[in-house]
């Protein structure tokens, strides 16, 4: 999934970016959870503390648990920018055109740049069958609620899943439908 994209960052310097999506496997869970680690422990702990950020990275990333993801329906898929990895994504198909995106993260020092809108426009070019997808996405990540918003989503409803030990995410659950 290659495609080049012209983006004008706020400097007003053009720049010619590669971006791609790597198809993820067993071989990549290292690099995911690698990715995993400096980005939620960049961009989470202001917004549900460090307990929480551990937890969760233990619970949903750790070998065996990204493996048995996988294993159920999960497409996980490196971002790389320039060659270099700077995120993932994770897609699970649930039915007929419908989708729903597990995770969409991107390296804190490269967004606000296009990446993340560069790599929603190639998930929308290569899910020819896609007619809707939801995700889920924290109350209080107002950075990644503009983007989605941005992105075309809407908030669809307002929920909380208890995760365990304790724990909750207090999430929107967002729709995009294409149209």
């Amino acid at each position: 999934m290659d495609v080049e994209h012209d983006f004008l960052p706020q400097k007003c310097e053009f720049r010619r970016v590669n971006l791609q999506l790597v198809v993820g496997s067993e071989e990549n869970i290292s690099a995911i959870q690698a990715l995993a680690r400096v980005i939620w422990n960049d961009h989470y702990p202001s917004i549900i503390g460090q307990d929480q950020v551990d937890y969760m990275l233990n619970r949903f990333y750790s070998h065996g648990a990204m493996l048995e993801q996988m294993q159920h329906g999960q497409q996980f898929s490196l971002v790389m920018l320039d060659g270099v990895a700077v995120g993932f994504v994770a897609i699970e198909r649930r039915g007929e055109g419908s989708y729903f995106l597990n995770k969409f993260y991107i390296d804190t020092h490269c967004q606000r740049r296009g990446v993340g809108r560069g790599v929603w426009e190639l998930l929308l070019t290569n899910l020819t069958s896609l007619c809707e997808m939801r995700l889920q996405v924290n109350r209080q990540n107002h950075k990644a609620i503009n983007f989605y918003f941005k992105m075309g989503f809407v908030i669809e409803q307002v929920a909380d899943f208890d995760i365990g030990d304790g724990y909750f995410m207090n999430d929107f659950v967002m729709l995009y439908q294409r149209k």
